[in-house]
């Protein structure tokens, strides 16, 4: 017997009510205290919960490019305190495993449309690589570190 149906998500999902504010603000077309713009990016992943643990119960694998660890490292690097990013995520379907596709700040900054939205410059990316290895944001989930720069084989 092979695997089962195999779904990929990604966050933000910019075609839901708070997506198409995220994305808004994500392109410079919207300003909000960086508070408001954290909480919105948890909503995100609240609106879409239900359908995750509807999935993963009718035997659906889900591959999901980011999730609730991205949104408390851009946070944090933005200066806001590490567990109150935490908190609203608090209850959300918690993944098997994380894979961290790190790359070389230079290879990112090379790939198309890097600066095209907001966060994308050198030094928050800087900052929020930093985040991603703090012990506390990898604490009880299964994380793995691959070279994002590797072939995709």
């Amino acid at each position: 017997v092979g695997p089962g149906p195999v779904k990929w998500m990604c966050f933000p999902n910019r075609k839901t009510p708070i997506g198409s504010a995220i994305d808004l603000y994500l392109r410079r077309q919207l300003e909000l205290p960086d508070e408001a713009v954290h909480r919105l990016f948890s909503a995100n992943r609240w609106e879409m919960a239900k359908s995750i643990v509807e999935d993963l119960r009718a035997g659906t694998t889900i591959i999901c490019d980011r999730y609730a660890f991205s949104g408390v490292a851009y946070s944090a690097a933005k200066g806001l305190d590490f567990s109150w990013c935490q908190a609203p995520d608090r209850g959300l379907p918690c993944p098997d495993g994380v894979f961290f596709l790190y790359i070389d700040e230079k290879v990112g900054a090379s790939r198309s449309n890097f600066g095209d939205e907001r966060y994308e410059n050198a030094d928050m990316q800087a900052t929020v690589r930093t985040q991603f290895k703090d012990a506390r944001l990898r604490a009880q989930v299964n994380w793995r570190d691959v070279d994002g720069a590797r072939d995709m084989e």
